[in-house]
């Protein structure tokens, strides 16, 4: 925060902060000013330091008094060693450069000619923005032939609310689309060859502050199978004996047609344009193949049966004495 050093009695004001805009007023960036009891003091800024930002601070002496042997300090560790210099600047600073700062030196005449040690000051630097978040609409396993739109999600603090972020798209190893103003990247219709990992990043205009979002993966899903043949199992059962006693046995059941490769190409109205499809038809096609050697063992027992009858019919019914 902003201080000025007088000597005098110690006292500490604190104007009261404002938003930027209210009901369409706007208003000046608020200061904090400290009067303080000390030889030496350490100069920051009073408005909110976010990444990306400079960062400047002073060693001021009471008086201005001329300094030597000027040191400045984060969380007790020298930055440099010891020097003319009364400034310390950061030009972009990062979340790592919060901590407590302050500064040490020896006054010249006619000042105490001792080192001198400024209060610690707490810089906090606050995240411009989030890292981002992809997300898919209205799916990340979306129809093959579909719409998919990717939304890259990150927000500014509100005192940034004017700055403007860039962002690009990546699918795997490469770009799919350069950095621009727009949050978003549409795929108007989807395929198979847009499947993949995808991510995102957002950068600042002047690319000081980037950041790249977690990587989500985009499945386009085949067309939807059309629906499948009902499967027949049918179960070999043995048929009870006729009630009609015939003297002609059934014939022989006549074959069933197999398609051929040809008739299935053929411009005929059934065709397999769906592999499933086709496949289903095979399985049918097979169980229809089993029923006919069921119906064909089911036939030679009725000829069996048809046979043994015949034997009775001729010899006649017992005769007693």
């Amino acid at each position: 925060m902003s201080q000025l050093n007088h000597r005098g009695r110690k006292k500490k004001k604190k104007k009261k902060r404002q938003d930027f805009q209210v009901k369409g007023y706007t208003f000046s960036e608020p200061f904090h000013l400290i009067v303080s009891y000390d030889w030496l003091i350490l100069q920051s800024p009073s408005w909110p330091i976010f990444e990306g930002d400079p960062l400047v601070l002073l060693c001021q002496a009471w008086q201005d008094w001329p300094l030597t042997q000027v040191t400045f300090y984060q969380d007790g560790s020298a930055l440099g060693p010891p020097g003319p210099n009364k400034e310390f600047s950061i030009a972009v600073v990062q979340k790592a450069d919060s901590g407590h700062y302050h500064c040490s030196a020896i006054f010249r005449s006619p000042g105490p000619g001792s080192p001198e040690t400024a209060s610690p000051v707490a810089i906090t630097v606050q995240e411009l923005f989030r890292a981002p978040v992809l997300r898919a609409t209205p799916s990340a396993e979306p129809q093959e032939g579909s719409p998919v739109t990717l939304s890259c999600q990150t927000k500014l603090p509100l005192q940034r609310s004017a700055a403007r972020l860039l962002f690009s798209f990546y699918k795997d190893s490469r770009t799919v689309r350069s950095r621009g103003p727009s949050s978003e990247f549409q795929i108007p219709t989807a395929s198979e060859a847009h499947s993949g990992s995808y991510w995102c990043e957002a950068a600042t205009e002047d690319n000081q502050v980037w950041k790249q979002s977690p990587k989500l993966e985009i499945r386009v899903q085949g067309p939807s199978s059309s629906a499948a043949p009902p499967t027949l199992n049918p179960a070999p059962q043995k048929s009870a004996a006729p009630e009609t006693t015939s003297t002609e046995p059934p014939g022989p059941l006549p074959p069933l047609p197999t398609p051929s490769s040809k008739d299935l190409g053929s411009s005929s109205p059934l065709q397999f344009p769906d592999p499933h499809l086709h496949h289903q038809m095979g399985v049918l096609l097979k169980q229809m193949q089993d029923m006919r050697v069921i119906l064909g063992h089911l036939v030679m027992e009725l000829r069996e049966l048809s046979g043994h009858l015949k034997l009775e019919t001729t010899k006649g019914p017992a005769k007693y004495e």
